[in-house]
């Protein structure tokens, strides 16, 4: 452990070292620096379900990248990921001898290959800022799985630095492009176009999460580097359903463990919320009031919330209610109308939790001569992207913002992260958007962060810059 944290230090002092001139003048990645033949080498952060499921396959899809590398601290799940990528390529191009993925189980070896251009983070929700911190240093744009962080804290200081260094940054917010759900932008047009008249109303329905069981302390699996896992998170003892399965790719049982994320108000939230924020034109900023309300586990070791409802208040007026007793998507509610977006029957993974709403319409409205509706010329077109992680590789060779950068990203977190944190507190909060601060209420305001363990964290990465 001491000569992993040693290393460790040694990678943030030269990283760091080498991003200051970023600091200064954000650096601007022209296509003569790629691969070969212009091609965009990308390097696969975290090699499990949403990783095969989702991120790799999609990578897999554009001639102008090529997945040179993985890494994962399970090297069971690294190799497995080199073998994945290798035999995605083979299919692809029917060839062999010119495939050779490297494979990490230290992302900090990873950031420091030069042949990479970018990274794909597919970690656990507590990983995410401080991959995408480091990662920026290390001069590299980055596509990250949602939420965007696990504190309102280091989500601010993620979105800084992204900015700080210029890097090309996209949150996997893929309701926001064309491939697989074209249905979310309409909808959000059409709303920020008047066709249901001024919006008072948004309901976002959102599922919990059931408890379980106290689950054994087990052997650590060698294949596993468990201390680095947990990160900045604090040292409890390994049990498999903590952490994910061994012998498949199924749903990970960290996702239930709020040491590790906030639950699906975060999970399915990242999604809902930031369409709520597209349609209200809200999306650099925030609440004004929140108060909420939750069903916790009492025991077991899964302690995420199940069953809640939460109210927010936007200073445009606008009332948005989240919560499992709304149909899953998202309905806008205007003073003409309402339109009513969902996936309808689809998941991200066939291992996602399924909903009784899995028959409603993937769009709806009171009168189905809104949707008929044509955007004209001189009204409202919000981006198009056709593909989230084509849309991102598109803006990595023109330097254009991708559909979803790093702020907007922040901000539909941090609206999911405060309605957790209202979970906890039996009363009405106020939020200042510009400040990021609860007014006039100090317990509130402890929860915007969290401690972090010695060694790692977003503040022990940024230390040298303060």
């Amino acid at each position: 452990m001491k000569q992993e944290n040693m290393n460790r230090r040694k990678f943030l002092k030269r990283t760091l070292s080498s991003a200051s001139i970023a600091f200064a003048t954000p650096t601007i990645v022209t296509s003569n620096v790629f691969g070969k033949n212009d091609t965009i080498a990308i390097g696969q952060i975290g090699c499990g379900r949403i990783a095969r499921a989702h991120d790799i396959p999609e990578i897999l899809n554009y001639s102008t990248a090529r997945i040179v590398a993985c890494c994962d601290v399970d090297s069971k799940r690294a190799n497995e990921g080199k073998q994945f990528i290798e035999s995605g390529y083979t299919e692809k191009t029917g060839k062999t001898n010119d495939i050779d993925v490297k494979a990490y189980t230290n992302y900090q070896e990873m950031l420091q290959d030069k042949r990479i251009d970018a990274v794909v983070i597919s970690t656990p929700d507590h990983w995410h800022a401080q991959l995408v911190v480091e990662a920026a240093l290390a001069g590299k744009d980055i596509y990250l799985q949602k939420p965007a962080s696990l504190t309102i804290e280091e989500g601010r200081l993620m979105s800084d630095i992204i900015h700080r260094t210029g890097r090309i940054f996209q949150v996997g917010s893929q309701q926001r492009s064309a491939n697989p759900w074209p249905q979310f932008k309409q909808a959000c047009e059409l709303v920020r176009n008047g066709r249901i008249g001024e919006v008072h109303t948004v309901y976002v329905g959102l599922l919990g999460d059931p408890g379980g069981e106290e689950e054994p302390k087990m052997v650590v699996p060698s294949n596993l580097n468990y201390d680095m896992w947990l990160g900045a998170t604090p040292n409890v003892y390994y049990t498999e359903k903590r952490v994910h399965p061994q012998h498949d790719y199924s749903r990970p049982g960290w996702l239930r463990c709020e040491q590790f994320g906030a639950g699906m108000i975060t999970g399915w939230g990242a999604h809902h919320v930031d369409t709520a924020h597209w349609g209200m034109d809200t999306e650099y900023t925030g609440p004004i009031e929140i108060e909420a309300e939750a069903e916790f586990p009492q025991h077991g070791l899964w302690n995420v919330h199940g069953k809640f409802k939460a109210t927010a208040k936007y200073k445009n007026g606008v009332t948005m209610h989240l919560g499992g007793d709304n149909p899953n998507g998202v309905k806008f509610v205007g003073t003409e109308g309402w339109i009513f977006v969902s996936r309808g029957a689809q998941k991200v993974t066939s291992s996602d939790p399924s909903s009784p709403d899995l028959a409603l319409k993937a769009l709806d409205a009171s009168d189905p001569k809104i949707l008929e509706s044509k955007i004209e010329n001189n009204e409202i077109h919000l981006y198009h992207s056709k593909e989230q992680h084509g849309n991102w590789l598109e803006c990595i060779k023109t330097r254009k913002q991708p559909v979803a950068p790093a702020e907007i990203a922040h901000r539909s977190c941090s609206a999911c992260l405060i309605s957790h944190i209202a979970m906890k507190l039996p009363r009405k909060l106020y939020w200042d958007p510009q400040k990021e601060r609860f007014i006039n209420d100090d317990e509130a305001n402890t929860m915007l962060s969290r401690p972090e363990r010695s060694q790692y964290g977003v503040n022990f990465v940024l230390k040298g810059f303060k």
